[in-house]
């Protein structure tokens, strides 16, 4: 039991220091209007591992905050992250493939309403769901697939039973 918890922290630390440091890493393009945020392709791991759910969370959360991101940002953009992280996983079984939809998707809908209440951004809300969509599809979908594929040979090794 014991060495179950030590795994799930320890991989739950790994992905969020990996999502914090990609997004450092990449913040010219991570945030704004038009982001693609290379992170975001991480939010296939709920795939593999239900530590990806708090790892997603909490990287996300962090990298704002070290992004200088306004509070409403630091709250509603992670927890865009943690409703696409936990409906991912909820699809591990079922319909992998369908695993970017879901951060897709939450952060379509939340992000654009981030941008323009927040950051007083004036750009039509529909206009901003598109652009974030097509940012999201990018590191999401398509980077995130191309992660999934790699790691699904692999995922044995990497992923021990975290649960």
């Amino acid at each position: 039991m014991k060495n179950k918890n030590v795994t799930f922290l320890t991989q739950a630390a790994m992905i969020a220091a990996i999502y914090v440091v990609l997004t450092y890493v990449f913040a010219p393009f991570s945030f704004g209007e038009i982001q693609i945020r290379i992170s975001e392709a991480l939010t296939i791991l709920p795939l593999f591992t239900p530590a990806a759910v708090p790892g997603l969370f909490i990287g996300c959360l962090i990298g704002n905050i070290l992004g200088g991101a306004i509070l409403p940002d630091i709250v509603f953009g992670s927890a865009a992250t943690l409703i696409g992280a936990l409906v991912t996983y909820s699809l591990r079984d079922k319909k992998p493939v369908l695993g970017p939809i879901p951060p897709i998707a939450a952060n379509t809908v939340i992000v654009p309403f981030i941008l323009r209440f927040g950051y007083g951004v004036n750009l039509p809300i529909p206009f901003m769901m598109l652009t974030v969509a097509i940012g999201e599809v990018i590191s999401c979908g398509i980077l995130g697939m191309i992660l999934y594929t790699a790691l699904s040979r692999y995922q044995r090794l990497i992923f021990k039973e975290a649960v």
